[in-house]
C-alpha cells in the first residue's frame, strides 16, 4: 500500500507488452467503441468503391484522369479520332465542314506570311514603298472578304443538301475560321487532300 508508484508501474507494462504478443481472448473488449452500424456501412462501401477517403487524393486522381483525357484529345487532334474529340470538333457535321474547307484553296491561310511581308514594307521610309504596302492591306481585306462570303454560301448550300435534318448551328462559322489558320498548323489535322472532294 505504502510502495512507490514507480517500482509498481514497471511490471505492468511488460506485462501488457507480453499481452499484445498473445492472441486476444474473444471475450475480452476491444480497448474501442463499436462503431454504428451506418458507419461501418460508408466505410466498407468506400473501400470496396475505390472512393478516395480524403480531398487531397480526390484531387490528385482528379488531376491524373484530367492529364490522360487530354493526352487522348491532343492525340485525337492529330490522328483525327472522332472518339477523342474536343466537343466543338465532334459530329459528321463538323467533319464534312473540315473536309471541305481543307480540299480547297483559301487566300486567307495566308494571312499571316502577308500581313508579315506587308509590315516590312511598311516600315521602310520610302514613300512609294508605303504607299505599296497600303494598297497590298487594301487587296488582301478585300480578297479574303470575297473568298469567305463565297465560301460561306457554298458551304451553307452543301450542309443542308448533305444534312437537312441535322443541326448545323455554328458550322460556316466554325469552317471559315479555319481557312485562317494555315493548312500545316490546322488541328484537327487535315483528312484530305487539296481537289479531293469530301
Amino acid at each position: 500500500m505504502f510502495r512507490s508508484r514507480s517500482k509498481e508501474e514497471a511490471p505492468t507494462t511488460k506485462v501488457t507488452a507480453d499481452l499484445s504478443k498473445q492472441p486476444r481472448d474473444p471475450q475480452a473488449p476491444k480497448g474501442r467503441p463499436t462503431p454504428k452500424r451506418s458507419d461501418a456501412q460508408s466505410q466498407r462501401r468506400r473501400a470496396s468503391s475505390g472512393a478516395p477517403l480524403d480531398r487531397k487524393e480526390a484531387n490528385k486522381r482528379q488531376r491524373e484522369a484530367r492529364r490522360v483525357e487530354l493526352t487522348k484529345q491532343r492525340e485525337a487532334l492529330a490522328s483525327g479520332d472522332e472518339r477523342y474529340l474536343p466537343a466543338r470538333d465532334k459530329g459528321p457535321v463538323r467533319r464534312f465542314v473540315r473536309d471541305y474547307v481543307d480540299s480547297r484553296f483559301c487566300i486567307a491561310e495566308y494571312f499571316l506570311p502577308l500581313a508579315v511581308i506587308i509590315l516590312i514594307l511598311s516600315v521602310i521610309q520610302i514613300q512609294n514603298i508605303q504607299n505599296i504596302s497600303l494598297l497590298l492591306w487594301l487587296i488582301v481585306i478585300v480578297l479574303i472578304v470575297i473568298d469567305s462570303i463565297g465560301l460561306g454560301f457554298r458551304l451553307r448550300k452543301q450542309l443542308n443538301q448533305r444534312f437537312p435534318d441535322a443541326p448545323k448551328r455554328g458550322a460556316v462559322s466554325y469552317g471559315l475560321m479555319r481557312t485562317l489558320q494555315m493548312r500545316r498548323l490546322r488541328l484537327p489535322k487535315p483528312q484530305v487532300k487539296r481537289g479531293e472532294r469530301p
